[in-house]
């Protein structure tokens, strides 16, 4: 896999320091709701950390060779949530990097296991009108597909968010720039790591 150089502007910002210290090989890996922002934060988040971005769906997609809506509609949740695990499992051994998961990833025990050997997991928590604002903008998401997202968004808070509230550390996903929610993930991920032993590279 390609790997991008680091970025030595990142790295003279002492907070960013003292993250990447305490991160050594492992990866910050966003989980979340569709709609949180996991994407759209990750990629700048990785850019100012001076790593590589990656997208678990993505990467999934490429393996596969076929969308996630199609991988649902041949394959059904249950063979895509198999393959999503053992993609994210390759992924985790390739950090240090910025890694952004789909929404049901981390409600997998497996893959829960593996972000926290390999990594550090920030949730991005979402209150529901934003959500709604933000899906609705993407005709692409498999469990919305013919339902009321109201509804489905409702359900799924319900049933995850007990196990997002699991993740190293929570970041506040606001109707701000992204910009602002990457400051507020690096200020807590550096009270994270101040909090923590230094895990060396």
């Amino acid at each position: 896999m390609h790997r991008k150089k680091k970025s030595s502007s990142a790295r003279r910002n002492p907070k960013v320091r003292k993250i990447m210290r305490f991160a050594g090989e492992r990866s910050i890996v966003m989980v979340g709701l569709m709609g949180a922002g996991k994407t759209s934060v990750g990629r700048r988040l990785a850019v100012k950390l001076g790593v590589p971005f990656l997208d678990a769906d993505a990467e999934i997609e490429k393996a596969a060779g076929k969308s996630i809506p199609e991988i649902f509609a041949d394959h059904g949740e249950e063979s895509f949530r198999s393959g999503e695990s053992k993609v994210i499992s390759r992924l985790l051994e390739c950090g240090p990097q910025v890694l952004a998961t789909g929404g049901g990833a981390f409600m997998n025990a497996e893959t829960r296991g593996n972000v926290a050997e390999n990594g550090i997991s920030v949730w991005l928590r979402a209150e529901l009108p934003l959500l709604l604002q933000r899906v609705a903008r993407r005709s692409n998401r498999p469990l919305l597909h013919g339902k009321d997202p109201e509804t489905v968004m409702r359900a799924l808070m319900d049933e995850r968010y007990p196990v997002y509230e699991l993740a190293d550390i929570t970041v506040e996903s606001r109707d701000v720039p992204h910009d602002a929610i990457v400051a507020d993930t690096i200020a807590a991920l550096a009270r994270f790591a101040d909090a923590g032993p230094e895990n060396p590279e």
